[in-house]
């Protein structure tokens, strides 16, 4: 269905947009009205969708609270209008308005909802809750630039266990974007394999505070660090060591012994699904995949044999506290 989008700043959006969105959030779904108007509104570019005779038919809103991330909200869609794309046309829209300003995109979705945003390339981030009575999770997006160049030619877009296509890179960035979106949707496992931890590629606030997530998450937690050389850990006073440190039970980081044979293409696997494979130590060059179970099972054969010959790091056992 062809529709147009077009945006407004609160002070000058039309009496539509709150039409909309008093049908459908406190007439349909109860959302007590004092809930549903926020200080939000002022800060807020809001959205609305228009047939083309111009018939008023869904909302959105987009804001930043944050330097780096935005959030999408109050989307809605007229019920006589639901069922026919629209909601899709319009949460793209957001994503590509945001796309290039923003380094991470967030949502919270309903719980029925979830399958919709995830077909868009959004992961769930949290436990279900209870907003205005209803049953949500918070959803995002860690690399909404790639998201939006991908859309109309990817299904579900980067989501573990359901893409199956691979994201090349061939930079620093888009590398860092795919593994931030792998590590992120981490629910019980990650084993990394490098010549170091580059404090440019893993001491990112972002990925520490995946890992640390991850690690935190559940007994079973697995992080494991394979590397060559641990002397720039001490050298930069990596915060990944003092992450290790807080939760020595969850992540454990060891040397590859080189009595055995070790491999010369580093990786990342996240669960049974994620890998990220680079085709050189010294390059930002190689592929993702969020659903390829047989070459992480390949990849985690070796990673184990490597593991089970490491050594621990003396120069960490060393570092003072």
């Amino acid at each position: 269905m062809t529709v147009r989008i077009r945006k407004y700043s609160w002070q000058l959006a039309p009496a539509d947009i709150r039409n909309i969105r008093q049908t459908v959030f406190v007439e349909e779904q109860q959302v007590p009205p004092e809930l549903e108007w926020d200080d939000t509104d002022e800060i807020a570019d809001h959205y609305l969708v228009v047939l083309p005779d111009n018939t008023p038919v869904g909302v959105g809103r987009l804001f930043s609270t944050l330097e780096e991330t935005a959030h999408i909200g109050r989307m809605a869609i007229l019920p006589a209008h639901r069922g026919k794309g629209i909601g899709k046309r319009l949460l793209r829209h957001l994503v590509s308005e945001a796309a290039g300003r923003f380094s991470e995109l967030r949502l919270s979705a309903q719980e029925h909802a979830i399958p919709f945003y995830q077909r868009s390339g959004f992961h769930v981030c949290s436990d279900l809750y209870d907003d205005a009575g209803i049953p949500h999770v918070d959803m995002r997006c860690l690399a909404p630039q790639l998201l939006s160049n991908a859309f109309g030619t990817r299904q579900a877009p980067m989501l573990l266990g359901e893409d199956r296509d691979a994201w090349l890179f061939h930079s620093e960035q888009t590398m860092t974007e795919l593994m931030d979106s792998v590590v992120g949707q981490a629910r019980q496992r990650l084993w990394l394999y490098d010549r170091l931890l580059d404090h440019d590629l893993y001491d990112r606030l972002r990925l520490r505070e995946l890992i640390s997530t991850l690690a935190r998450r559940h007994r079973l937690s697995e992080v494991r660090l394979l590397i060559h050389d641990d002397k720039p850990l001490v050298k930069h006073r990596h915060r990944i060591v003092e992450l290790m440190r807080r939760l020595p039970s969850r992540i454990e980081l060891r040397l590859v012994n080189d009595d055995y044979p070790v491999g010369d293409q580093p990786f990342l696997l996240v669960d049974r699904e994620g890998v990220v494979f680079r085709h050189d130590f010294y390059k930002p060059e190689g592929f993702a995949k969020f659903s390829d179970s047989g070459r992480v099972r390949l990849l985690a054969e070796s990673f184990q044999r490597m593991w089970d010959v490491g050594k621990s790091s003396l120069e960490l056992r060393e570092l003072p506290l």
